[in-house]
């Protein structure tokens, strides 16, 4: 059955907030703490958002898996003070600030950089950051008062600290850091894959997993915050192949999303005018959220120095010995880096939409079928009539042994039960009603229609139409539809 629709259009300052209002309505995200007034850059999953999150993690792991040479790691989140040493993050890993001297308000220099069009490599040291500021000075404008008199950039440094368990020789606390980011975790496990596994370079190690930021201005609901979940892999390779590596991730990483339903125009690379001294090449792929381009992935050739460095501190032999060339080099890196939250706040904001249906209208998430929480939702027509609660049961029972990502809904009309699925982003509704017993009078009694019997109503999310399946055909049409 074709129901007439039509898309409403939103503009994108009503469009994130009706999407945040979404995500809390239905159980996607909820603000951090908020029963005590809620606590700035944290957010808490509800059963969708965690079942979101599973299915993008799950296509993430996939994308990995499909190389031959990929291993995978769950690295601890507290790490030895020396690996952030190290890799410098203790001296180097900071946010820059900048003061207004108009209105006293504080300001990250980067992101002020960022409105002008300019990018800077997050780990870019104090002096650099200040060159580049000075340097289009002229062009910033305060965002708080208009003004363009800034003071000098100061750096605040982004890791989170921690005293747990560890003392001096004093018996005083000793400062430990949360993680800033997933990837030391890999490069200090590189000798172990090495040495354990079967792989020869090139080879990747991936991980996803938490880290920690002490931002000084999280912002912009899941894009930017203090505690959030990295998709990380470093591709181990020799050097003289590493920029041709790092062309290949490109494609394939802007591929990927391309495939997830994201389309291309609202993706696109932003090489890093500015980059970090260790760095050989680096890129974003940006996606056109409502407030603007925002990153969701960066890919970068961080060149030798990360295993130099911890080898330099810990002493430990990090140089690979190629049997067939007889040389000892320490490898090149390739990272491929998403943050999971802005990936799912991305799918979100790509899937909402406002329709009007038989001049009804509706919110609807139109997510791919791969990502989304629920695959169907069974429904039986009237849950006051037991007959037909009996035969749904055994429809939902049979499709969540073979999907598992199957929901039941019985509350309310069947046309409120469609928009509450809608909004879920569930691709299909399945009705199991008085005709799949053969007996279209209603009365529950006698078969009258063996022509329609043991078939469902099954309900199209993105069309809103409707057809009939035979039950005993139901898996296959479900999987066919999630190819």
């Amino acid at each position: 059955m074709q129901t007439e629709k039509k898309e409403n259009t939103i503009n994108n300052d009503d469009r994130m907030e009706k999407i945040v209002s979404l995500c809390k309505r239905r159980g996607f995200v909820f603000a951090g703490s908020e029963i005590y007034g809620g606590f700035a850059g944290t957010y808490d999953y509800g059963h969708y958002g965690v079942m979101l999150k599973d299915n993008i993690e799950r296509a993430w792991k996939k994308s990995m898996d499909m190389h031959r040479n990929m291993s995978f790691i769950n690295s601890s989140i507290f790490t030895a003070s020396r690996v952030w040493e190290a890799s410098g993050h203790v001296s180097g890993f900071s946010d820059p600030l900048v003061l207004c001297d108009e209105c006293n308000s504080k300001n990250r220099a980067d992101h002020l950089l960022e409105s002008i069009g300019i990018k800077a490599d997050e780990k870019i040291s104090e002096i650099e950051i200040n060159k580049l500021f000075d340097l289009h000075r002229d062009k910033i404008v305060c965002p708080n008062c208009g003004k363009k008199n800034f003071g000098k950039v100061r750096a605040k440094n982004l890791l989170a600290t921690s005293n747990m368990g560890v003392f001096d020789t004093e018996g005083s606390d000793q400062q430990s850091y949360l993680r800033g980011e997933t990837a030391q975790g890999i490069f200090i496990n590189y000798k172990n894959i090495l040495e354990t596994g079967s792989h020869s370079i090139p080879f990747g190690i991936a991980q996803i997993g938490k880290a920690f930021r002490n931002e000084i201005s999280p912002r912009q609901f899941l894009f930017r915050k203090r505690e959030f979940e990295q998709m990380e892999m470093q591709y181990f390779c020799y050097p003289s192949e590493a920029m041709n590596e790092y062309e290949n991730w490109k494609e394939e990483r802007m591929e990927y999303y391309l495939k997830l339903g994201i389309p291309e125009s609202k993706l696109h690379f932003k090489d890093h005018d500015n980059l970090v001294f260790y760095a050989k090449a680096a890129t974003d792929i940006e996606y056109e959220f409502p407030f603007g381009w925002g990153e969701i992935e960066g890919i970068h050739y961080r060149s030798d120095y990360d295993l130099s460095q911890h080898q330099k501190f810990s002493g430990v032999d990090m140089t690979y010995f190629d049997e067939d060339t007889k040389e000892r080099f320490v490898p090149h890196v390739v990272e491929v880096s998403s943050g999971l939250d802005r990936t799912l706040m991305m799918f979100l904001c790509e899937a909402y939409r406002e329709d009007d249906i038989g001049g009804s209208g509706r919110v609807v998430l139109k997510l791919n079928n791969v990502l989304s929480p629920i695959i169907a939702c069974i429904s039986p027509l009237l849950k006051n009539k037991p007959i037909l609660v009996e035969y749904a049961e055994k429809v939902f029972s049979n499709l969540k042994k073979e999907f598992g990502r199957i929901a039941w809904d019985d509350n309310g009309n069947i046309g409120k039960r469609y928009r509450r699925q809608d909004e879920i982003g569930t691709p299909f509704c399945i009705v199991i009603d008085f005709d799949t017993l053969g007996d279209p009078s209603n009365t529950g009694g006698q078969e009258k229609n063996t022509e329609l019997k043991d078939t469902v109503t099954v309900r199209d999310r993105d069309t809103a139409t409707q057809e009939r399946v035979n039950v005993s055909e139901l898996v296959e049409y479900l999987k066919n539809k999630l190819k």
